[in-house]
Parts: C-alpha cells; sequence; structure tokens
C-alpha cells in the first residue's frame, strides 16, 4: 500500500462533532468539492493532533495536496462531514485551500485525461 494512503482503521475512530468542536457550519472558510487541500504543517508537529487530522495532512502533503471530494473518498467520510472537518483544519491553520482551477484553465485535455486517470485510480 503507498504511504500516501490512509492505513486500514481497527481502532475506534473519533466522532466528527468532537474533531469540528461540535460545529455544523462553517462562516469562515468556504471549501467546495473541487477546492485543493495542502497541508501547512511539518511532519513533525502532528503529533498531538487527532489521527483522523493526521492521517488528512499525511495525504495532503505539499506540493500537489488533493481535493475535497477525493479526501472525503479516502477516508470514507461523507462530502459535508468532510468540509466541516476541512474548515476546522483550515481555521486552526493546519492547510491550506486553494480554490479550483477557472473554467479557462480547465480546457487542457491532457490535464482533463491526468484527473481522470487518477480518479480512477481511487
Amino acid at each position: 500500500m503507498p504511504q500516501d494512503e490512509p492505513q486500514p482503521a481497527s481502532r475506534r475512530r473519533t466522532r466528527l462533532y468532537a474533531l469540528t468542536d461540535g460545529r455544523t457550519a462553517l462562516p469562515h472558510t468556504v471549501l467546495t468539492m473541487d477546492t485543493t487541500i495542502t497541508a501547512a504543517v511539518a511532519d513533525d508537529a502532528r503529533a498531538g493532533l487527532p489521527t483522523e487530522w493526521q492521517e488528512i495532512l499525511a495525504m495532503c502533503a505539499a506540493p500537489g495536496g488533493r481535493a475535497v471530494a477525493e479526501i472525503a473518498a479516502r477516508m470514507h467520510i461523507r462530502l459535508t462531514p468532510m468540509t466541516l472537518l476541512l474548515g476546522e483544519l483550515a481555521d486552526r491553520g493546519l492547510i491550506h485551500h486553494r480554490s479550483p482551477l477557472a473554467a479557462a484553465e480547465t480546457t487542457d485535455v491532457h490535464l482533463l485525461m491526468k484527473i481522470r486517470d487518477s480518479l480512477a485510480r481511487i
């Protein structure tokens, strides 16, 4: 299994409301399913964080990062709770987020084929 893949969980996972301090909406950070997430902290600064946060930060290592939808799929968490969780990480300065590409930037057929192939591997 590649290093950037989250390991199968045999342990009990933390409930999402505990990871997001009970938030159900994020007024500060707006994330869409195609927003790119990149870890903003070094590997050695992740030790005291909840396991789920560490898994997300590990799979979103710089420079590439991952889309919100891909993170949700890999973590087996629905999209809405994942956006809340990632919003919490963004508010704490643990991740950087970049808006999706403008329509003019998505006309590159080779880029679209690369995206398709990457999604097919998931």
